[in-house]
């Protein structure tokens, strides 16, 4: 009898083991949903920012030289490929920055025609990039973390998913355009 015994938790030992791979598995699989999702939903609120710059360089409401580096910062990051992609969001931000970094440029522009609405929307899409790139961040790390797990390594349960990798970028939102009381 000891020795069926023996063999039933084993048999049980083995299923549980199963059980706990296939559930480790499932959790990196939904991780890497996650971050396909977050991906997806970070690059359209960068193609948002990017176009609403480029809205407002093409309006005539800035200055012709404003007007040009906010063009060029903005079609190069929509114009950018994968691997240079977070460089052209940073300079994108930078040049936001400089194009808005005194408020009275700001209250000025938004005085004239169609500069409230063209800046309401160019402020919405700054303050939603770094929370979009927050959330993406947040599931790459979570990811990352399960994957270094020597379990998940040992029985390849990423199977052949790339390694997941963060985005980073210079996302500060420019003070002018940050709302009032909200730190930038």
């Amino acid at each position: 009898m000891p020795l069926v015994t023996t063999w039933i938790w084993a048999a049980v030992a083995v299923v549980l083991f199963a059980l706990y791979l296939s559930w480790t598995a499932n959790r990196l699989d939904r991780l890497h949903a996650r971050i396909d999702t977050a991906r997806a939903a970070l690059d359209a609120q960068l193609l948002r920012r990017a176009s609403a710059a480029q809205e407002l360089a093409t309006s005539s409401l800035l200055d012709p030289a404003t007007s040009m580096v906010l063009y060029q910062a903005s079609h190069a990051a929509r114009q950018a490929d994968e691997e240079q992609r977070e460089v052209a969001e940073s300079e994108l931000s930078q040049a936001l920055r400089a194009v808005f970094a005194e408020p009275e440029q700001v209250a000025e522009l938004a005085e004239a025609p169609g500069g409230e609405e063209a800046l309401r929307d160019l402020s919405s899409a700054v303050r939603r990039v770094p929370m979009a790139r927050r959330f993406h961040n947040d599931a790459v790390r979570a990811a990352r973390a399960v994957r270094t797990h020597r379990l998940v390594r040992y029985f390849r349960l990423a199977g052949k998913a790339p390694f997941p990798m963060a985005f980073e970028m210079d996302d500060e939102v420019p003070t002018a355009l940050a709302p009032q009381g909200a730190p930038a």
